[in-house]
């Protein structure tokens, strides 16, 4: 239920008309809804926000969902945001999203001597 609200407030507010947006039209809608879990939609609007959506029953009686929206950003250019919604949470990915530096090398290297450590069984006593 938690992920089905997300959803909807993150479809709400990609959707809501922003000030210089204020006159944009819905130009595509599909809909499809067989009643047994299954569902599909898609729109489009005229100032160049879109979503589309599939989802299923899930295992632990949740709506499984994966889809993507897109917006057009202040400078011009389109974002998107693709993601998976289930039984594991709500799972987006996007450029949009930032995502952790990569390790140092050294630092790399000091977990792998850990991690042999740790296997041979040498302890530091604190």
């Amino acid at each position: 239920m938690k992920i089905a609200l997300v959803i909807c407030l993150v479809a709400l507010a990609t959707a809501a008309p922003q000030h210089p947006d204020k006159d944009a039209q819905i130009v595509l809608e599909e809909r499809s809804d067989t009643a047994d879990g299954n569902f599909y939609y898609r729109f489009e609007t005229s100032n160049g926000i879109s979503e589309q959506r599939t989802g299923t029953p899930g295992s632990e009686g949740q709506s499984n969902m994966d889809g993507a929206f897109r917006f057009r950003l202040p400078d011009g250019t389109i974002a998107e945001v693709r993601y998976v919604a289930n039984e594991y949470g709500y799972q987006p990915e996007s450029d949009l999203i930032p995502k952790p530096h990569p390790l140092p090398p050294h630092a790399i290297e000091q977990i792998r001597v850990a991690e042999e450590q740790r296997r041979k069984g040498i302890t530091i006593d604190k």
